[in-house]
């Protein structure tokens, strides 16, 4: 277990939901990945990520589909990409990874509470 937090400090972390509206292979990365341009709607717009979770997605399988992204981390430089956002996503049994998403439609940009 992790160290506990306040309140506050979990706060300032910007949790907010987002449409992917483009994905491709990302063969540049030293660990297999994806490319993923994401829509967090108007206050943010879109934003870049680099995510390793070729074990259960294929780019094109992940066009239309809600992700939980953390979108106030400074970027970060990934070989030639530089990653925007923090998609988010919890480890299976055999280390792939799956998304963290809504599962119902809610619209883009909606903070976590």
């Amino acid at each position: 277990m992790s160290d506990e937090i306040t309140f506050d400090q979990f706060m300032a972390v910007d949790i907010r939901v987002g449409t992917v509206t483009r994905a491709e292979d990302f063969p540049e990365a030293r660990k297999p990945a994806i490319k993923l341009w994401v829509d967090f709607g108007g206050e943010i717009g879109e934003r870049k990520s680099s995510a390793q979770i070729t074990a259960h997605y294929a780019p094109d399988t992940l066009i239309g589909k809600q992700v939980i992204g953390v979108v106030n981390f400074p970027p970060r430089q990934i070989g030639p990409m530089r990653s925007e956002v923090l998609i988010l996503g919890l480890h299976d049994e055999a280390g792939g990874v799956v998304l963290l998403s809504p599962d119902k439609p809610v619209p883009n940009g909606e903070r976590m509470c």
